[in-house]
C-alpha cells in the first residue's frame, strides 16, 4: 500500500457508522467475507481550533486501518478491539475542506489475527457467528491543547484511602503544574497538585473514605487541570473512580478485604441489528440492569473487548466484570506446528493488541480480572514456543496492571494462572460434581496443563442448556449444550438449581459463571432469549442465582 491515494471523489454506498457493514444497522447487511473496504467522508475544522492539536479519535476498527487525509497516510493501526487516535493537526486547517479516507483490511481467515466468535465459514455455525468488519465503534474528533493531559492511570489505594495518579501528557514545559480534585455528590473532598513530569505520581486522599461495591457503587467525580506557570488552566478533563480492592489470599478472592464468591453470568455482547455494536446506549444500560436482576454480581465480558459505555454502566450500577480480549482465531493460542512462522507474528500481533486494551480499559472499577485467553486448544500444549507465549501474555498484564488477578487462559490449557478455572459442560448435578474433582482431586487438570498451585478454583463456564419458548420454537430451533432439550421454564430451573447446589456445596470453589445471559443467533442456550426478552421471570433467576454458599465454618462441618 502506497502512502498515497488519489483524490477521494466519493464512494457510490453509504454506511451508518458506527455499525459494522454485516449488520441490519449499518444500512448494508452485507454477511459475506469482506477483506477490504474503504470509507470516505468530508472533514470541516472549526475556526475555534486552530492552534491546538487535533485528533481523531476510534473507538475499535476490525481488524487494520489505514488512515488518509486528502489522499496523504495519517497514520494506522492494527488490532479489532483496542481504541485508537491518530493526530491529523498537519493535514487539515479550518478554512478548507478535507476528504476522510478510512482503508480497512480484515483476513479473518489468515490465522494471524484473533477474532473471537466471528464465524470463519460463509454462515454461522456452532458458537460462530456474525462477522464484524471495519469500524464498530464511535469515530470523533477532538481538539486540545498542545499541553493537554493524554491519559492518566488511576490507582485505588483502598487501604490507605486514597488514589494514585500518573498522568501523561502530550508535551509539558518547565513551571507546567498538574492538579486533581476529588468531589463527592458535588463536593469537594480532597486535592492535590504536582509539577508536570514524566513517570511521577500524585496522591490524593478523599476526606472520607467510602468504598465501590455492588451493594454501593459509588464514584468519586474527578476533575484534572493542566497549568502553566502563571496558574491558566491549559486543559481541563472530568473523569470518575471508584475507591475498591480486589485480592488473593491462599485459594479465596476478597473484595475490599471481605471474602467474594463470584455469581457470574457469560456475556457474549451480541445483538440482532448491531452484531458487535449495541443499537443505544439505553440498551448497554438494560444489559448490566438484567444481569443484575437475575441474581448475579458479575460477568465475563466473552470473546470480545466491551465498549467503554458498557464498562461505564458496570461500573454505574456495581456489576463485577472480567475483561477478555477476542482470543480465538490467532494461531499463537492453538498452534499446529510450534515452529510456524505464524507462531511469532500471531503472539506479537496479540500481545501489541492486548497491551492498548489493558491500557484502555485498566481504571474502571467494574474490572476486578482479566482473562486474555479463553480455551487454548494446542496438540502439543508442552510445546515451549506455545507454553512461552502464555506465560508472556500473563507477565505482560501484570507488568501493566499488579492491582488485579490474571487468568491467562479460561478453562485449558493454563501456564501461569493466579486463578483456576474450569469449563464443564454437564449434563447433570451428579456429572458436574465428579468432573469438578474426577478422582477426589482438588482440581480437574487436564493433560499437557501446568500443575495447580492453590490458586482461587472457579467452575468458569457451566450450564448452556437450551429452551426455548414455545411461541419460538420453529423446524431449525439452535442448539445448547448436552443435546439437551428442556420443554419450559420450570424444566430449566430446576436443572440450573441442582447445578447450583453442587457449586455452592464444594469447599473449593471461589465461584461459578453460568452459560449464558442471552440467545446468540443459532445458539439457544440464554436466559433471555436474543431480543432481551424474557424466558423466565427474573424473580424466579434472582432466587437461583442470588444465593451465596454457607459461611466456610458451616461448609466445613458438614464436609466432616
Amino acid at each position: 500500500m502506497s502512502a498515497a491515494l488519489p483524490p477521494a471523489r466519493g464512494l457510490a454506498r453509504t454506511i451508518n457508522v458506527p455499525f459494522c457493514p454485516e449488520s441490519p444497522l449499518s444500512g448494508v447487511g452485507c454477511t459475506d467475507f469482506i477483506e477490504a473496504m474503504f470509507y470516505h467522508r468530508k472533514l470541516e475544522i472549526p475556526v475555534a481550533w486552530r492552534g491546538k492539536r487535533i485528533m481523531l479519535n476510534f473507538g475499535a476498527v476490525d481488524y487494520e486501518a489505514t488512515i488518509f487525509i486528502d489522499g496523504v497516510e495519517a497514520g494506522g493501526h492494527q488490532g479489532g478491539g483496542a481504541p485508537f487516535s491518530i493526530d491529523i493537526t498537519n493535514l487539515v486547517s479550518p478554512d478548507k475542506t478535507s476528504d476522510l479516507v478510512v482503508w480497512v483490511k480484515d483476513e479473518l481467515r489468515s490465522n494471524l489475527q484473533p477474532h473471537g466468535k466471528q464465524s470463519n465459514k460463509l454462515g454461522s455455525y456452532e458458537c460462530f457467528y456474525t462477522r464484524v468488519t471495519g469500524i464498530w465503534q464511535t469515530v470523533w474528533m477532538e481538539a486540545i491543547s498542545v499541553f493537554g493531559l493524554k491519559s492518566c492511570l488511576t490507582v485505588p489505594d483502598f487501604d490507605s484511602g486514597a488514589f494514585v495518579f500518573k498522568p501523561e501528557f502530550y508535551s509539558f514545559r518547565h513551571g507546567m503544574r498538574f492538579a486533581v480534585k476529588l468531589f463527592a455528590d458535588g463536593k469537594l473532598v480532597g486535592e492535590g497538585v504536582s509539577a508536570c513530569a514524566l513517570g511521577v505520581s500524585l496522591v490524593v486522599a478523599p476526606e472520607k473514605k467510602r468504598a465501590w461495591s455492588p451493594d454501593d457503587p459509588f464514584l468519586y467525580e474527578i476533575v484534572y487541570e493542566v497549568r502553566d506557570i502563571s496558574g491558566e488552566v491549559l486543559d481541563k478533563v472530568t473523569s470518575y473512580a471508584g475507591l475498591r480492592k480486589i485480592h488473593i489470599e491462599g485459594d479465596r478472592l476478597f473484595l475490599n478485604n471481605e471474602p467474594l464468591f463470584l455469581r457470574f453470568v457469560l456475556d457474549q455482547g451480541y445483538w440482532p441489528d448491531g452484531v458487535w455494536t449495541a443499537p443505544s446506549d439505553e440498551m448497554l444500560k438494560q444489559d448490566v440492569e438484567r444481569t443484575l436482576a437475575a441474581g448475579f454480581n458479575g460477568a465475563r465480558l466473552h470473546q470480545r473487548v466491551f465498549e467503554e459505555r458498557s464498562l461505564y454502566w458496570a461500573d454505574k450500577l456495581g456489576l463485577l466484570v472480567f475483561a477478555e480480549n477476542a482470543s480465538w482465531g490467532s494461531y499463537a493460542q492453538s498452534p499446529l506446528d510450534d515452529n510456524s512462522p505464524l507462531m511469532a507474528e500471531s503472539a506479537f500481533r496479540f500481545c501489541s493488541e492486548w497491551r492498548q486494551i489493558v491500557a484502555a480499559k485498566i481504571n474502571h472499577p467494574c474490572i476486578i480480572g482479566w482473562t486474555p485467553l479463553n480455551e487454548s486448544t494446542p496438540l502439543h500444549p508442552e510445546k515451549p514456543h506455545y507454553r512461552h507465549f502464555v506465560s508472556e501474555v500473563y507477565d505482560l498484564t501484570h507488568e501493566m496492571d499488579q492491582t488485579r488477578p490474571c487468568c491467562d487462559v479460561s478453562g485449558f490449557y493454563q501456564v501461569k494462572s493466579d486463578l483456576w478455572t474450569v469449563h464443564i459442560y454437564a449434563p447433570d448435578a451428579k456429572e458436574l460434581k465428579k468432573r469438578l474433582h474426577p478422582d477426589g482431586a482438588k482440581t480437574n487438570i487436564r493433560s499437557g496443563e501446568t500443575g495447580y498451585c492453590g490458586q482461587p478454583y472457579l467452575c468458569n463456564e457451566f450450564g448452556g442448556f437450551k429452551y426455548v419458548p414455545a411461541e419460538r420454537r420453529n423446524c431449525d430451533s439452535g442448539w445448547g449444550y448436552n443435546n439437551l432439550d428442556l420443554p419450559d421454564g420450570d424444566a430449566l430451573l430446576a436443572k440450573i438449581e441442582e447445578q447450583i447446589e453442587v457449586l455452592l456445596a464444594d469447599p473449593m470453589l471461589s465461584g461459578y459463571c453460568y452459560t449464558q445471559l442471552t440467545d446468540v443467533e443459532q445458539e439457544k442456550n440464554g436466559l433471555y432469549n436474543y431480543d432481551r426478552s424474557e424466558k423466565i421471570p427474573e424473580e424466579r433467576l434472582r432466587a437461583v442465582f442470588g444465593r451465596e454458599p454457607e459461611p466456610e465454618k458451616k461448609r466445613e462441618e458438614k464436609q466432616k
